[in-house]
């Protein structure tokens, strides 16, 4: 029988990208990734006991981790609760990758100047795992009562046009494997999800882009957006009570435009 530190949540299992010709991973640091990847919006504090379940990890290899964290300023222990949370030198990485990223400092303007002109929601998100992370949210809803996107947020890959259509653009591997999961993720739900994914990706192929409805009265349309040889997919959205159909009328022009500047602009950007 596998010990409890060979687990895997289903995702790590499924999708964690080949990496031939490199040596083998570190455990300790992959241990560690993995514990910080535990926090997640309303999980404030984790004690060991809750990052052990998460992770699959014994209490006692947990137990050294977040030690070693604590003392790479990466975790804070709080002494009342005997448990755990995000230092603020997490932050500081996520600046540091969002102040560093040429395709970001390109595409906020050009989303935002999107999103004023037409009073729309614009993202800018990057796939992690079986999600899709939100690296630039420009909100604005014409309903003010529905939740703020913000950067760093989280969405299902399978459920969202955005996700839908990295699939359409991943390398084929990645697509099968992620493909896969969501079939043994979702269980008997796959057979009436599973063609609406093979749909918003042959989608892709024909038009530029998917659209899709996981939120109620809520329509976003996504296109993939390759750079470099990472993957981004921007969207819009608008909240509306006028149909799919419509809605995606309104939208599709604009985001297609919208990659199009973009990708001018880094053109642009690279040459000396």
């Amino acid at each position: 029988m596998a010990s409890r530190e060979s687990a895997r949540t289903p995702a790590t299992l499924a999708l964690r990208a080949p990496k031939p010709g490199i040596s083998p991973a570190n455990r300790s640091l992959e241990r560690g990734i993995e514990l910080l990847r535990a926090f997640r919006p309303g999980s404030t504090l984790l004690g060991n006991a809750e990052l052990a379940e998460r992770t699959g990890l014994s209490r006692a290899t947990v137990s050294r981790l977040t030690q070693t964290l604590v003392g790479a300023g990466m975790l804070q222990a709080d002494p009342r609760t005997r448990a755990f949370r995000l230092a603020p030198g997490v932050l500081s990485l996520a600046h540091a990758m969002r102040s560093g990223s040429l395709v970001l400092a390109v595409a906020a303007p050009l989303m935002r100047a999107l999103a004023e002109s037409r009073r729309i929601n614009v993202g800018l998100a990057a796939p992690d795992r079986d999600e899709m992370v939100y690296l630039e949210s420009i909100r604005y809803n014409r309903r003010p009562t529905l939740r703020a996107v913000v950067s760093g947020q989280r969405v299902p890959m399978d459920l969202t046009s955005l996700g839908r259509a990295y699939l359409a653009s991943a390398p084929e591997a990645r697509r099968a494997a992620l493909l896969a999961h969501f079939r043994r993720m979702r269980g008997p739900q796959w057979r009436a999800l599973g063609p609406e994914v093979r749909a918003a990706m042959e989608s892709v192929s024909r038009e530029g882009w998917c659209a899709a409805s996981w939120q109620p009265e809520v329509v976003a349309v996504a296109t993939p957006l390759v750079v470099d040889g990472s993957h981004y997919v921007l969207n819009a959205s608008i909240s509306t009570a006028d149909g799919f159909a419509q809605a995606v009328r309104e939208l599709a022009p604009g985001v297609l435009a919208l990659k199009a500047s973009i990708e001018r602009e880094l053109s642009l950007a690279r040459e000396p």
